[in-house]
């Protein structure tokens, strides 16, 4: 279970960890790749020519450009900054305050789906892996078959990606209580220390190294040759361009991007059949640039003054997002820092994580839930005053405790709310509409009560707190709140509950899926030159997180893409 210490050896680690981050910080962060080809939008040409142009520099897209800068002239074009310029921002203990950052340089960009879940697109060179919980994890063996991708290859390039970026985590207190109190739950067997997706509990990846420092996607382009690649960041791609002779087919031709200045430029194809445009601006960015471009539903671009080129109805179709519930739970004493590294994989379709030491008070009102626990706390047991004492000036002392439906099999939609690539798409995600999603939230929700019951975890919570002071906790105080509605009574019942404190684990995905949009080489149907290569093609989140298989689909598509030039 790990060693307890008392609160003055908490505040004389807590004294040693700042004295010695405040010495040695720099030699902790993360050095930017080395390529001297990243640069900003602001520097590229007028007017440009290059084999491949890839829109988005996030977690497909990076190991794309990589790979296939190995034999071709390759663009990227990324509209958030580097996330080397500031390497605090992305360490372990600032997730929250990263995520949480709205400002204009912020790595993050926050949207509220129509569902009236707050949500958050990443907006950084390395996309995702800028700002996520850093849990590295394969999908199943049938996201594999689904797609008809090649497993050897698929291994071989999650290897790629594991031996630049990948680490083993750190188990410590509350990290291992977890995993103990899933084992009790009967979230078995333990598997240890592994990358695959396994029914049972299990230790897994993660990018976040030892010392508390990000390894994103971003550094996979030191696998690129400098020489054959151009990195332009603040540039955003305002629309694909297309010819079309004698009533062929579209043929895409270029992209037209602007500057953090405002100025325009174009990157065009070069003339052959092997060149190509690729969208891995993620699951919101990529359907709706392909609506921006003219790729989509007719009667909905025509009604915002949109030249159709391409009418593709689904485009947009199969938005989904893995509804995400959870306890937040006060401990007695301090906690650690930790992210996700213990996951418990269940056979009914949820998964298990959980992450401590952060505010998470922060996202909602603290003095709310000092007052709820002021209430309902009984205070003839252990000390109120030490608990509110702890949570009103040191909230690291909550530990959260998610649950994640897997799939989902609710879907929705995306459309644009105008012209303007700059305005957050409409995007709703239709939450528990399928009654097996709810099913699987509650019965996930069960054996989160069961963990947070064990003996296991006993000593990280108040004894005299029952599960249902917890469950009232979060409705009553909108604990990591959204904008749905709440219903008093909605701890009376676990499916009530999963629909009013529902959140996001930011794993959104669809618009552009595989069989529907694109084909199983990821290019768009009925237009040439053009493939979609990121989460919007999924038809489900593989794993229980995607980043791995993000960035292992662009090494992977690099690789194939490769082997078409050598035909």
């Amino acid at each position: 279970m790990g060693l307890k210490y008392s609160w003055s050896s908490w505040r004389f680690l807590a004294l040693v960890f700042v004295v010695e981050f405040a010495f040695h910080g720099f030699s902790y962060g993360e050095k930017a790749p080395n390529i001297s080809s990243i640069q900003e939008a602001t520097s590229a040409p007028a007017v440009a020519y290059y084999d491949y142009i890839i829109i988005g520099g996030g977690t497909a897209g990076c190991p794309l450009a990589a790979t296939l800068s190995g034999n071709a002239n390759v663009l990227v074009l990324e509209r958030g900054g580097s996330p080397y310029v500031n390497t605090t921002k992305i360490r372990t203990e600032n997730f929250l305050s990263t995520l949480r950052d709205n400002s204009p340089e912020s790595f993050s960009e926050a949207f509220i789906s129509e569902d009236g879940v707050p949500n958050n697109r990443p907006r950084a060179l390395g996309g995702g892996t800028v700002i996520n919980a850093g849990v590295y994890s394969h999908a199943e063996t049938f996201f594999l078959k689904q797609n008809g991708m090649d497993e050897a290859l698929a291994n071989d390039s999650y290897e790629w990606v594991e031996r630049k970026l990948v680490y083993k985590p750190i188990v410590l207190q509350l990290q291992s209580a977890v995993r103990d109190g899933l084992l009790e739950a009967g979230v078995l067997p333990y598997n240890g220390f592994t990358y695959d997706h396994i029914n049972g509990t299990k230790t897994v990846g993660s990018i976040l190294d030892r010392n508390g420092n990000r390894h994103t996607a971003a550094d996979l382009l030191e696998y690129a040759d400098p020489k054959r690649i151009k990195v332009y960041l603040h540039a955003v791609v305002h629309k694909i361009t297309f010819t079309r002779k004698d009533g062929s087919r579209p043929k895409a031709e270029g992209v037209i991007f602007y500057d953090a200045k405002g100025i325009r430029h174009t990157a065009l194809l070069k003339n052959g059949s092997m060149s190509e445009i690729i969208s891995s601006a993620g699951a919101m960015g990529s359907p709706q640039l392909l609506l921006l471009s003219g790729i989509g539903p007719a009667p909905q671009l025509e009604a915002l003054g949109i030249e159709v080129v391409l009418h593709q109805a689904m485009v947009g179709q199969g938005m989904a997002d893995n509804p995400q519930n959870s306890l937040v739970i006060p401990s007695p004493s301090p906690l650690e820092f930790s992210l996700p590294a213990i996951v418990g994989i269940t056979k009914f379709g949820s998964y298990i994580e959980s992450s401590s030491g952060f505010d998470y008070s922060a996202l909602s009102v603290a003095q709310t839930l000092t007052n709820h626990f002021t209430t309902n706390f009984n205070q003839d047991g252990e000390s109120f005053m030490a608990f509110r004492d702890t949570i009103t000036n040191l909230p690291t002392n909550l530990a959260n405790i998610v649950e994640k439906v897997n799939g989902p099999i609710s879907k929705g939609y995306l459309e644009l709310r105008s012209t303007n690539v700059s305005d957050n798409p409409k995007v709703m995600f239709n939450y528990f509409q399928a009654p097996e999603d709810l099913r699987k939230c509650v019965q996930g929700m069960k054996t989160i009560i069961n963990v947070v019951d064990s003996k296991s975890y006993s000593r990280f919570r108040y004894s005299n707190t029952t599960t249902q002071d917890l469950l009232n906790m979060m409705t009553r105080t909108r604990m990591l709140v959204s904008t749905r509605p709440n219903h008093p009574n909605s701890t009376d019942s676990l499916k009530q509950f999963c629909i009013n404190t529902v959140r996001t684990l930011w794993h959104y995905h669809g618009g552009c899926q595989v069989g529907k949009v694109v084909d199983r080489d990821y290019k768009v149907f009925g237009v040439d030159n053009l493939r979609v290569i990121d989460g919007s093609t999924f038809n489900f989140s593989p794993g229980t997180n995607p980043q791995a298989t993000l960035m292992m689909l662009g090494r992977y598509m690099g690789r194939r893409i490769l082997q078409s030039r050598t035909r």
